[in-house]
């Protein structure tokens, strides 16, 4: 599922493509591409839940939390999120590329992800993704792109 989300991100995010709007075109593309059926509906799936949290009305993210909130993990969010990836969010908020907000967008769209094997830079690409659709966070959508892409040795983390 990462990988078509990854696929459907760097064909229409960069480019002057428009994402198809319609679902059946969408699908018919993925699978010409060579993704399996069951995988197609639940990244789509996925990015239906990604677009829902930009409505403020259904996501419980939304203004909830203070400018001096701590995050506790749990067990769960803890397996899937390693200490690099765990201290990668909190230097993203420290250098206020996520606010507690976009965080726990994050977070929620990892934990829906049907992985065994997630990494930092799987991280990195969800952020990229909630940032790019949550309104309001261009400036840091493009903080963050130059974070990963506009330093010759990477991120400082």
């Amino acid at each position: 599922m990462m990988d078509i989300l990854m696929y459907l991100f760097e064909t229409y995010i960069h480019s002057d493509a428009e994402l198809l709007v319609d679902q059946e075109e969408l699908s018919d593309e993925l699978l010409r591409a060579g993704f399996h059926q069951e995988d197609i509906y639940k990244a789509l799936s996925w990015l239906e839940k990604l677009a829902a949290l930009q409505e403020t009305e259904q996501n419980p993210y939304m203004n909830t939390s203070a400018v001096t909130s701590i995050r506790i993990y749990t067990p769960q969010e803890m397996t899937r999120l390693d200490v690099e990836c765990r201290g990668f969010l909190i230097y993203l908020e420290q250098i206020h590329v996520l606010s507690a907000d976009t965080r726990e967008m994050v977070i929620d769209r990892v934990m829906e992800l049907e992985t065994n094997e997630f990494i930092l830079d799987d991280l990195q690409w969800i952020i990229l993704m909630v940032l790019f659709n949550a309104p309001g966070n261009e400036s840091a959508y493009s903080q963050m792109e130059e974070l990963l892409y506009g330093m010759e040795d990477g991120y400082i983390h």
